[in-house]
């Protein structure tokens, strides 16, 4: 079945960096898109940056633009997420997905950026 793991989230303080990353398994990686989601307390959850199965066409949502870069490694069936510059607001839960004739998530990996 299709499974998603995510990995390396932490405390940061503000203005540092960390890389999060998604091991995806149970179905053909290369040929599907990609994203993370995030969700802070009481908040919704939101789109923070997709990518398609080629690695061709990259969107971020405009609080991350700039700062965040997703890649994926297809022979590795990895999704990365580095994150620079990172503030306090972007404190959340972070989420991969990914739809494979449905929506699937990951149990996520908190980031925490505090001073």
């Amino acid at each position: 079945q299709v499974q998603l793991v995510e990995s390396g989230g932490g405390l940061v303080q503000p203005g540092g960096s960390l890389t999060l990353s998604c091991v995806a398994s149970g179905f053909t990686f290369r040929r599907y898109a990609m994203s993370w989601y995030r969700q802070a307390p009481g908040k919704e959850r939101e789109l923070v940056a997709a990518i398609t199965s080629t690695g061709d066409i990259i969107n971020y949502g405009h609080s991350v633009t700039g700062r965040f870069t997703i890649s994926r490694d297809n022979a590795k069936t990895t999704v990365y997420l580095q994150m620079n510059s990172l503030k306090p607001e972007d404190t959340a839960v972070y989420y991969c997905n990914t739809n494979v004739g449905m929506d699937f998530w990951g149990k996520g990996t908190l980031v925490t950026v505090s001073s």
